[in-house]
Parts: C-alpha cells; structure tokens; sequence
C-alpha cells in the first residue's frame, strides 16, 4: 500500500520562512560538481540568491555542502574522483575543501551573507558534550545573521568514524542546530515505488507518513553521477533520524535552476512527515549511528519497555561489547534491535546481573544495585 498524500504544495508548504524557522539545506557533489571537477558557479549562485531570500523572509539556513573531495581530486589529478582509496580520499578533501570554502565564501558575500564554515566528524555529534557545543555553536552563528556551511571533515575522518554520507550527516546537524526541516537537494527528484531509469510504470511518492518495510524496499543505493557517496538508502535513514526529532525531511530535485524556489513553487519531490518527536537526549540516541555494546532482552522485557518502563537486568539474556557507564548501548529483542539507552552499569557488572532480580544483586556486585540497567529517561525505542 501507498504512504496517504495530502498534496505536493501542502507537503512543502512545511518547509517555508515562517512555517519552518530553521532549516538545513544538503547539496550532492553530483550537482554542486560538473562531470570534468569543477563548481557549478551559475548553479550554485542560484542556490546562493535561493538562501538569500530565504533569509530575507526571516529563515535561518543551514548548508550541508558536499563536493570537496570532488573538488580536490581534479586538481591533484587522482583517479576516481578521488575514492579509489581512504588515503586518496582524505588528500582530496584537504584540498578540495579549501577551494569549496572560497567559493561559498565569494557568493554568499555577493549575496550579502557571512559564510561560516564549519567541519565535522562523527565523533562530534555522537559524543553527547561535544554535540551540545556544536549545537550552542551553530545556535550563535545564526543568531549572528552567518549563514554556517557544514561538511563532513573527511581529512581526519577514518572508515571507523566517519558518516560517510552527508544526508546523514545533514540530519543530525538538524538536530543539533533545532531545525524544523531538511531538504535534501538531489540528482533525483524523490523516492520512487521502482527504480524509475529501469520501471517505466515507477512513480513519484509525494508524502511518507511512517518509514514502513515497504517504503524501505523503495530506497535504491543506486548513484549515477559517481560522485556522490550516498544513495537512496543513506537518504531514508536520514529521514528515520529527522523524523525521531520530529523534524520533517524532503527530497527535491536539485538538478534545476533555483532549485529551493522550485521546491517551494511546485513541491514536487518526496516529503517524510515527522511525528511529535522525543525530547532532547532520547532523540540523540536516536539519532546515534554507533553504539559501544548490545544487552540482549527477552520478550517480557521488550513489552515492559513498549509501556514506557526502565530496563531491568531480569530481563536480560546477554551482553555483548565493552562499555562503562553512561555509554551508548543498543536494546535487542528477539527480532533484533529495538532501541537504544545510556548503559547503567559497566559492562563486565552487567554481564553478571543479566537474568538476576534486583534482589540477588547486591550479593553479586558486592554493593547495593541501581533500580535499572537502563533507566526509562535514558532509552528509546527505534
């Protein structure tokens, strides 16, 4: 069955100065970068007189800026567009990076806007202190009027840390800067039922309500452009972590001149509604894309959490990974991962109280036990 649809302009209409105070835009490298390396100067300054605009009717925006490893890769000469391997990789973003920054820099400016650049690893939103200062940050360069061009700093970003897509990258921004939207700017113009180069009967979906297994089966991980590293895949998951915040995501064709003002004008494209959202923690956890363990738990325990209860250790069948308190670790029910929560206990305790009654504890750790292996304020269910 087909996601409900309100209509096209109805679903953009989310995304509007006065509607929606805050929002992120992600530009691909595929639409910011032509096929021979360079920028798309007349594009870009479209997008630019777009966000001016924007900020003109009393919307603060936030870019996500693809394109530097692109960028660098032409000019260090490296085949592959510079991903042939991480080495490779993090030498084109050193370079490239410092000519994406410049070009920003020069249009923003002749549009009457102050560029910020900000870069960021994994690391910075999945550490919750260092996630507060990148929010406190982006929360004072907008207020200052700056308008802040965020990318993912792929010079010291490794394999093990790094997002590896800025569609998800662009989501937890979201976050952090307490967005009311993200448009995902692309080389296609939404999610389709099919693959719509290869099924002449697939068509667009204008508006997702709920992220089903059958709106999953959608997503494609299919890139023609070849210089971008994400897909539709990457794109859903970003949905999945806007919507846990409860802001609204949308795909939209970016191939176009004015590419904002034509989301707004016409709405095509495919917009995920957010829910009401968790308070603030919960959706960092939910927004998490690494964890330090898995506690396993048995059916009762999943229900118990299901009803909003803390996780007790009786209802733990296993404990896997090396973590301490406070740290991240991810629910398991016996049909996979159902949540995520802030572990009370390091893990060599949990493992031995896992199956035991808060009575049988103490004898045990050999101090008295906490009410909770996972306190329901530090869990959420995905």
């Amino acid at each position: 069955m087909e996601p409900a649809v309100t209509s096209a302009a109805g679903a953009a209409a989310r995304f509007a100065p006065g509607v929606c105070a805050r929002l992120v835009v992600k530009i691909g490298s595929s639409l910011l970068v032509d096929g021979a390396g360079a920028v798309r100067r007349d594009w870009l300054a479209g997008v630019v007189a777009d966000i001016a605009a924007r900020r003109a009717a009393g919307q603060e925006v936030v870019v996500v800026s693809s394109g530097a490893i692109a960028l660098g890769a032409r000019r260090l000469k490296l085949d592959k567009g510079g991903r042939a391997s991480l080495e490779d990789a993090q030498a084109a973003a050193a370079v490239g990076q410092v000519a994406l920054s410049a070009v920003w820099e020069a249009l923003l400016s002749e549009a009457g806007l102050t560029m910020a650049q900000v870069l960021l690893t994994l690391g910075d939103l999945e550490d919750r202190r260092r996630y507060l200062n990148v929010s406190a940050t982006l929360d004072r360069l907008l207020a200052l009027g700056a308008v802040p061009v965020l990318n993912e700093n792929d010079t010291v970003a490794t394999s093990e840390i790094r997002f590896g897509d800025n569609d998800r990258l662009a989501a937890r921004a979201a976050q952090a800067a307490g967005a009311g939207g993200v448009l995902l700017l692309s080389d296609v113009d939404g999610l389709y039922t099919a693959h719509p180069g290869r099924d002449p009967m697939a068509k667009l979906v204008p508006e997702v309500l709920k992220l089903t297994p059958v709106i999953e089966a959608m997503a494609s991980a299919d890139s023609g452009s070849g210089l971008g590293s994400g897909g539709m895949a990457a794109k859903l998951a970003a949905a999945k972590i806007a919507g846990a915040a409860g802001i609204h995501l949308a795909i939209a064709d970016g191939r176009v001149a004015h590419p904002l003002q034509h989301f707004a004008d016409t709405g095509r494209g495919t917009v995920f509604v957010a829910g009401e959202g968790s308070r603030a923690r919960k959706a960092w956890l939910a927004g998490r894309l690494t964890v330090h363990g898995t506690l396993t738990l048995d059916a009762g325990a999943v229900a118990a959490l299901q009803r909003g209860k803390s996780l007790l250790a009786a209802g733990v069948t296993a404990v896997e990974g090396r973590f301490a308190r406070g740290d991240v670790v991810a629910l398991a029910g016996p049909d996979g991962v159902i949540g995520r929560g802030l572990a009370g206990y390091d893990a060599g305790d949990a493992a031995m109280i896992r199956g035991l009654r808060n009575e049988a504890q103490a004898a045990v750790l050999g101090y008295a036990p906490r009410a909770a292996l996972v306190h329901a304020d530090h869990l959420v269910l995905l």
